[in-house]
């Protein structure tokens, strides 16, 4: 029997290069522009999370943004309502995910068919009998239904209207989709209707969601861990673990001993590893806490030797960086947190708190780095006040 190659060492300026690569953060124009580029990078990224904080622009828009420098929010409304290359389900959260992967999130509509969704265990068969057939009417959003008779909410974020819950949870079982979003009112629609079906497409196999789940995380994130495969999903370590192992043993993947990591075990792709060159040095990037590349707070601080803090939730007096500090990314290195907060009704972007981190704390570096940042502000900006 021959022995398991030693894993590769990797330092962590190697595995930035090799993560922002593969998130299209080295590049100016990765996806192109207009819906398609919009298809485009959610197809890549696997997904793009939606948040309902909108103290500036919602993270949806703003993780689009970061990689398509000309982005407007009417790209995304193509991309769902018309070309409906992009469906919103649950991943780790509430994302936008590709058309073409829906089969992958069927078996967990179909669970939730069958036995029901945590969250909404008070609906009542007779409110989901009522939307559903209000649905068969037409598409449909909460403001269209003005007869419920509100109840207590069972915990904080749940709405006291009944229809609203019969919606949400149609929505979790797959009998309804998300057709259309303005801001964050919903129009919802029956999921055969709106993408033009007979029938359901066929349910991915266990197989085929956890090749899915290991396919996604190395195309968007280079080098991989099963913590980063499968982030806040537990019950799938077993499964991407033995298809890793499978995949070792074809050469597929290369073990990988990432400076820093300790125990934690790393895999990548031999032809990831062997790529050479580094991305635009010049680029910067003021990225959302929910962008791919902050969200796991224990990788991110790993890879870039950044804590980030979010702490819309902590009270004033114990923040760190603010309310809603946004990371600066400088070529491969996360310099600064910006509390930022549009004035939309003054027309104006306003600085909260600018906090200097990693080596933006190098009073030698500090000139230059705040003149490009100063750049991106003016280009954000427009941004979040743009129609």
């Amino acid at each position: 029997m021959s022995r398991a190659a030693e894993p590769l060492s990797l330092n962590n300026a190697a595995a930035r290069h090799i993560w922002l690569r593969a998130q299209r953060l080295d590049t100016q124009v990765p996806f192109g522009e207009g819906a398609s580029a919009v298809a485009a990078a959610v197809a890549h990224l696997g997904y793009v999370q939606i948040d309902t904080i909108n103290v500036i622009e919602r993270c949806h828009h703003h993780i689009l943004f970061t990689r398509i420098p000309d982005y407007r929010r009417a790209d995304l409304k193509q991309a769902q309502s018309r070309d409906k290359s992009v469906f919103e389900y649950w991943t780790h959260a509430l994302s936008y995910i590709p058309s073409k992967d829906i089969g992958i999130f069927l078996p967990a509509m179909k669970a939730h068919k069958r036995e029901g969704h945590r969250w909404f265990g008070s609906v009542k068969p007779a409110d989901t009998r009522k939307v559903m057939r209000l649905l068969r009417a037409g598409p449909l959003t909460i403001r269209d239904i003005e007869d419920d008779v509100l109840v207590e909410k069972e915990h904080l974020w749940q709405s006291r209207k009944p229809s609203k819950r019969a919606l949400q949870l149609a929505f979790y079982t797959g009998a309804v989709t998300i057709s259309e979003r303005q801001g964050m009112l919903k129009t919802y629609e029956l999921m055969n209707r709106h993408f033009g079906w007979d029938k359901l497409p066929r349910p991915a196999s266990a197989r085929e969601i956890t090749a899915y789940l290991l396919d996604r995380a190395l195309r968007a994130q280079g080098v991989v861990s099963l913590d980063s495969i499968c982030y806040l999903d537990a019950p799938s370590k077993k499964p991407v673990r033995s298809l890793i192992e499978a995949r070792l043993r074809r050469k597929e993947l290369v073990q990988v001993a990432l400076e820093g990591a300790g125990k934690q075990e790393h895999w990548a792709r031999p032809e990831v590893l062997e790529a050479t060159g580094e991305g635009d040095p010049t680029l910067v990037h003021i990225l959302s806490p929910f962008d791919p590349l902050i969200i796991q707070r224990k990788r991110t601080e790993l890879f870039f030797g950044y804590g980030h803090r979010f702490e819309a939730y902590v009270p004033k007096e114990k923040r760190l960086f603010g309310y809603f500090a946004l990371p600066v990314l400088v070529g491969d290195d996360i310099v600064a947190a910006l509390d930022l907060k549009t004035d939309r009704q003054n027309k104006k972007l306003l600085m909260q708190k600018w906090s200097w981190v990693g080596n933006g704390n190098k009073q030698a570096a500090r000139k230059e780095l705040k003149r490009r940042i100063e750049e991106e502000l003016d280009r954000f900006e427009r941004f979040q006040l743009a129609d």
